[in-house]
């Protein structure tokens, strides 16, 4: 969490923003252009509390399932953790992510929109800090299964979805050289490469199970919300620009920083 804390006579406020879709949707890209913008923001990756047990699948191409809902987050731990940030506005000492190891395209967004927000979001904690109100510290929590346990849901105060179509996301998974997945024996992570059909089998179809709940009707890839996941904000990723979709998010935060 940041080290710039509050006056002594300012209390704190954590929003946290959840940023979920697929995998290859473009979340972690979002929440680092949003860290930049916000003052007082922090990036929590859902992967430090990845299981990482491997299911059997029963299928030949592996006996490992990263994807699949129930086992691939410890959810107690990942419940209390976000619960704790709220409750303290720090971020626990022993959290851990792998993501640096992790390969991303860097997709720009126009100065002049970064500097927009900038300055919009800096004259929000200045206005916040001389009427005494709460300061706002932005805990954004990037994670592929943001929307399927309730209990994590609940805890989110801003619900943001990147959607994108099946076909760019299988291409995406496969131009990247693999995955660092945490394992309780090595915190860096280890390596994950997928196997040949693991996208087909695997990653897609737990991706559209864990999601039919949000959706009306079970419809991940074009449905409108449902009431599972209230306010939740669906972002067509490939309809807008990256400073487009940073937009929308940012003026989402702009009326809750200004309440």
């Amino acid at each position: 969490m940041p080290n710039n804390g509050p006056t002594p006579s300012q209390k704190t406020k954590v929003v946290l923003v959840g940023v979920g879709g697929a995998t290859c949707s473009g979340k972690t890209t979002l929440a680092k252009h949003l860290k930049r913008i916000l003052p007082d923001s922090v990036i929590i990756h859902q992967d430090v509390s990845f299981f990482r047990v491997a299911f059997n699948t029963g299928s030949a191409l592996t006996n490992a399932d990263w994807d699949a809902a129930p086992g691939a987050i410890v959810w107690p731990k990942l419940i209390n953790f976000l619960r704790e940030v709220k409750a303290t506005g720090k971020i626990p000492a022993d959290h851990q992510s792998h993501d640096h190891l992790n390969e991303q395209k860097d997709i720009k967004i126009e100065d002049e929109v970064r500097d927009k927000w900038i300055e919009t979001f800096e004259g929000i904690r200045r206005e916040r800090e001389q009427k005494g109100e709460e300061k706002i510290i932005w805990g954004l929590v990037d994670g592929f299964l943001m929307y399927w346990n309730q209990e994590v849901i609940n805890e989110l105060d801003v619900r943001i979805f990147l959607r994108v179509p099946e076909p760019v996301l299988k291409q995406r998974r496969h131009e990247r050289h693999g995955y660092h997945t945490a394992v309780q024996t090595d915190p860096e992570g280890s390596l994950w490469r997928d196997p040949p059909g693991y996208w087909e089998q695997i990653v897609y179809p737990a991706y559209v199970d864990a999601h039919r709940d949000v959706f009306i009707d079970g419809d991940v890839e074009g449905g409108t919300p449902g009431s599972k996941v209230e306010g939740l904000v669906v972002i067509n990723s490939l309809d807008l620009s990256m400073g487009e979709g940073v937009s929308r998010v940012c003026g989402v935060l702009e009326d809750i920083g200004r309440n």
